[in-house]
């Protein structure tokens, strides 16, 4: 089958079952591999919504600048959107998140803003200094914001994402994902939340805004950003879990070298949350999880070091 567009192929990534990597005698995992996508992450999915969602409301005007601040996914995905569909775009990001992400932004060209961290670790504060950059694009360049902690559109493309899973499981009895804007919990939840027993929000122990209302420096790109997000309302979930970040991060090599699956330490939360949950099943059950996206992102860093 031939494309007309590379935009065409978002989505349709592949579903695994965990063999090696999770216990005997507990609930199946399976697991979305979203670095199928054309940036290798889920967020593809949640640019285009955002963009075709603006473009039908007529909020962005063709050639008008786009900007959003970004852990590096979402920028990388809007980079690549935003260059098929001909908008300028500004991104806000920083030296806290993967080199990978932020040279991608750049291939597919945008322009990138890098934020200082603090000892390259993410904090709550990161995200307001990263907002504060977006403010003054907007001013200056009468640019369209994407808002993606508080943009609706962004749910239809994660409702998709529900709906490849109904066309593939007859029930799922818990999805499970980290949380960093929310939108992919909640817009799953939306399509499937008649066959599933439960919607589990993950989060690092070392930001638990959602378990213990507070928030904390972590090394998790895409997650914890230090708010509990406009998205993630308190019907749209059943329980929020806190995962130890460490033990995640411990994780990716097992989840690599025995189950093939080549993950982040996001992807390697949102695995490890899964199988902690299966434990508390019996076998006939099944646990979905997604790998928001692909190691080759991280291997610049120290997590396959």
């Amino acid at each position: 089958m031939i494309l007309h567009s590379a935009l065409q192929a978002i989505g349709a990534t592949p579903l695994v079952r965990l063999s090696n990597t999770v216990p005997d005698g507990v609930a199946q995992v399976l697991v979305k591999l979203e670095g199928g996508n054309p940036t290798g992450s889920y967020k593809d999915r949640m640019a285009l919504a955002m963009i075709e969602g603006a473009e039908t409301k007529g909020i962005l005007q063709p050639g008008q600048r786009v900007v959003e601040f970004s852990g590096g996914s979402t920028g990388s995905s809007l980079a690549f959107v935003c260059a098929v569909k001909g908008y300028p775009l500004t991104v806000v990001s920083s030296d806290a998140f993967a080199e990978e992400k932020l040279r991608t932004i750049r291939a597919f060209g945008a322009d990138l803003i890098v934020v200082p961290s603090e000892h390259g670790r993410i904090t709550p504060d990161l995200f307001v200094r990263m907002r504060a950059e977006v403010d003054r694009v907007v001013e200056r360049d009468s640019a369209f914001w994407t808002d993606q902690f508080n943009n609706t559109d962004a749910l239809r493309g994660y409702n998709v994402l529900g709906q490849e899973l109904l066309a593939e499981l007859p029930s799922i009895d818990v999805f499970t994902a980290g949380v960093g804007t929310g939108g992919l919990l909640v817009g799953v939840g939306q399509t499937i939340r008649s066959s599933t027993g439960r919607l589990v929000a993950l989060e690092p122990a070392s930001s638990p805004i959602l378990t213990s209302g507070y928030g904390g420096p972590h090394r998790v790109e895409g997650l914890a950003t230090g708010i509990v997000p406009p998205l993630l309302t308190s019907t749209a979930y059943d329980e929020a879990r806190a995962i130890d970040e460490a033990e995640a991060r411990q994780l990716v090599k097992p989840l690599a070298q025995r189950d093939g699956v080549f993950a982040g330490t996001s992807s390697a939360l949102n695995i490890l949350g899964a199988i902690q949950l299966a434990a508390e099943l019996p076998p006939e059950k099944t646990v979905v999880t997604v790998a928001a996206d692909t190691g080759l992102k991280y291997l610049n860093g120290d997590l396959y070091a």
